[in-house]
């Protein structure tokens, strides 16, 4: 499976793993290293409320509409399928997919959100994984640093290489003040690359302000990025649809 080679899907080992200061760090350090180059922004599926509110608010020189960069938004803080449910509508992945495509038409880069964890439901019949499968998005995987840490990360990338996902590196996110004092105790580097044969980019610290795109872009410009960047100097870039 070709993975589209200008798209990048940020997914976690479960939800409230950080994807979203995660994605606001690379889309930081785009927009700072990369001024010439389009880049796009999606969460294609929103429940409750946060992530495109933030994203508004940090990079409105994007230029997106609020449809543009979540095209599917639900009320209640639940698995998409069940927030849908609860208003009486469904999931409208058409939609989703007719949006991307416009993105990936006319930007250089296109990160994208995912919501809750590589096997969260996004609709009845399909997770995260499905959907990354089926539309060859390659992968990035956020893994908190928390106890357990080491154990989330086999199994999530057990489950990329079942579906045979382009997964192009872990990502580990203190989500916690004290995360960084235990980071070798709880996600030592050696050990989980040891375990899952998949490098890990960069650590993301705790941060107080989420919200300091300069801070944001400074730390992603330390991590090993050239396994999620596209080849900015190859010219137009050739486009992989389903």
């Amino acid at each position: 499976m070709t993975a589209i080679a200008h798209a990048l899907l940020i997914t976690g080992t479960d939800t409230d793993v950080g994807k979203t200061i995660v994605t606001s760090a690379l889309v930081a350090h785009g927009l700072a290293t990369y001024p010439h180059h389009r880049l796009g922004l999606m969460k294609p599926v929103q429940s409750g409320v946060g992530d495109l509110e933030c994203y508004q608010d940090l990079f409105p020189e994007l230029g997106q509409r609020p449809e543009e960069t979540t095209p599917q938004r639900f009320t209640a803080p639940l698995a998409p399928p069940l927030a849908a449910a609860q208003e009486g509508r469904e999931i409208d992945l058409g939609l989703v997919w007719s949006t991307l495509q416009r993105f990936l038409s006319d930007r250089d880069w296109v990160i994208i959100e995912a919501l809750g964890g590589l096997g969260s439901p996004v609709t009845d019949e399909w997770t995260v994984a499905d959907l990354a499968a089926a539309w060859r998005l390659p992968i990035a995987l956020v893994v908190p640093v928390k106890l357990g840490a080491i154990a989330q990360a086999v199994a999530n990338v057990a489950l990329a290489r079942q579906q045979g996902l382009a997964l192009r590196g872990l990502v580990l996110n203190c989500t916690i003040p004290e995360a960084m004092t235990h980071l070798d105790d709880w996600a030592p580097v050696g050990l989980i690359e040891s375990l899952t044969q998949v490098p890990i980019l960069g650590t993301m610290p705790w941060l107080p302000d989420c919200r300091d795109r300069d801070r944001l872009a400074a730390i992603a410009q330390d991590w090993h990025l050239d396994p999620l960047l596209p080849n900015f100097g190859a010219g137009t870039p050739q486009i992989s649809v389903p």
